[in-house]
């Protein structure tokens, strides 16, 4: 018989501690689907479903491939929870897109990665090592987007994914911390060409948008038996995009997001099955607790010329639902082809394992608008 000594309880607790994605009782599994994957959008308090128009709109609206033109390549790192120094503890996301005016739309492609690190197997009797293991999850995506109308474009991306957590399992368990499961999301993404309201009297169209994305629909993550399967992090996005600054060398954008947990679990810890948990995880909470379980993105970015990039953001979300408030930093340049992003939080909570956490983007982009 062999057990963990700081091995499950270890990789446990990183994987929570990623993302706080708490509803009503207990947590998802694979919660590192939720981490934001490239440094424009984390730069801008993780915000990007109204915007959604990079190679990283994948992640954040599928939909915003849809006005995509040309191709993009991008690929991102970072020290996860940097507070932990621990170097082994990293993420990756390697992200593509081509427009494919012969199929009407645009596909893309993404590799998420989250590395866990080296743990340790001891026997029961004594903290002798018996050997090692790497945790790690991944997630490989397919997306494609295309227009429905001028204005409106719908996206959808199917996705893999493997948790391994631990080869092997604990105490009388016959199972171990390995699983595979699959996703799919569903995204709307409105831009008009003409848009005046009501006590504007400016003309915004081209300067607005709205998107949806409802993201990680799929059946339950299972390690062990299916009594003690977790749902996945479905989450219902709604996000804005504003130009209020547009001319020949600068320009303004405001990402404005919302986002909820589609999750609900019985005070006993049993969570509803989808589809029932997209009504139980708003009817079985009061406006009140619906409102706490609400995380707000809002973020700023500007451009000089389109080469030189300053951004700014803050992520809210309420004490009662795992309490992340922290501002975000970025900057990027762009030259010819090619392209750089970084990213910074700064967390209001003390000693939070987000805080000082860096991302460092790599693009190419080519046939587009950079």
């Amino acid at each position: 018989m062999k057990k963990f000594f700081c091995a499950v309880g270890a990789v446990l607790m990183v994987a929570s501690i990623t993302q706080t994605v708490s509803a009503q009782v207990g947590t998802t599994a694979v919660p590192f689907l939720l981490i934001a994957p490239n440094s424009r959008a984390s730069g801008m308090g993780e915000g990007g479903t109204g915007i959604a128009d990079d190679a990283a709109s994948m992640h954040w609206n599928p939909a915003g491939l849809a006005f995509q033109k040309g191709g993009e390549i991008s690929i991102t790192h970072a020290n996860w929870l940097p507070q932990f120094h621990l170097s082994d503890l990293f993420y990756d996301y390697f992200n593509i897109k081509q427009e494919m005016p012969d199929y009407g739309g645009t596909l893309g492609a993404s590799v998420t990665y989250l590395n866990l690190g080296e743990f340790v197997v001891t026997s029961e009797k004594d903290p002798t090592p018996i050997s090692t293991f790497k945790g790690f999850e991944v997630a490989v995506t397919l997306g494609y987007g295309t227009l429905i109308t001028d204005e409106l474009g719908i996206g959808t991306n199917l996705r893999y994914i493997n948790s391994s957590l631990s080869p092997i399992g604990t105490a009388n368990e016959k199972g171990n911390g390995i699983a595979n499961d699959f996703s799919f999301d569903l995204a709307f993404l409105y831009r008009p060409k003409s848009l005046v309201l009501p006590f504007i009297d400016e003309d915004i169209g081209d300067r607005f948008s709205v998107g949806v994305n409802l993201s990680n629909i799929g059946p339950k993550v299972i390690y062990i038996d299916a009594a003690q399967a977790d749902p996945l992090p479905t989450q219902l996005r709604l996000g804005f995009g504003i130009v209020p600054l547009k001319d020949e060398f600068n320009s303004l954008t405001i990402a404005l997001d919302f986002s909820k947990l589609l999750v609900y679990r019985e005070p006993n810890g049993a969570s509803h099955e989808l589809p029932k948990s997209l009504v139980t995880s708003f009817t079985n909470n009061s406006l009140q607790r619906n409102l706490k379980l609400v995380n707000t993105s809002l973020g700023l970015e500007y451009w000089y010329d389109k080469k030189v990039a300053l951004r700014w953001g803050y992520f809210f979300e309420d004490p009662s639902n795992g309490n992340r408030n922290f501002m975000t930093f970025g900057a990027g340049l762009r030259y010819d082809i090619y392209g750089f992003d970084f990213s910074y939080i700064s967390s209001k909570e003390e000693n939070s394992p987000l805080s000082d956490t860096l991302r460092f983007t790599l693009l190419i982009i080519w046939g587009g608008l950079l």
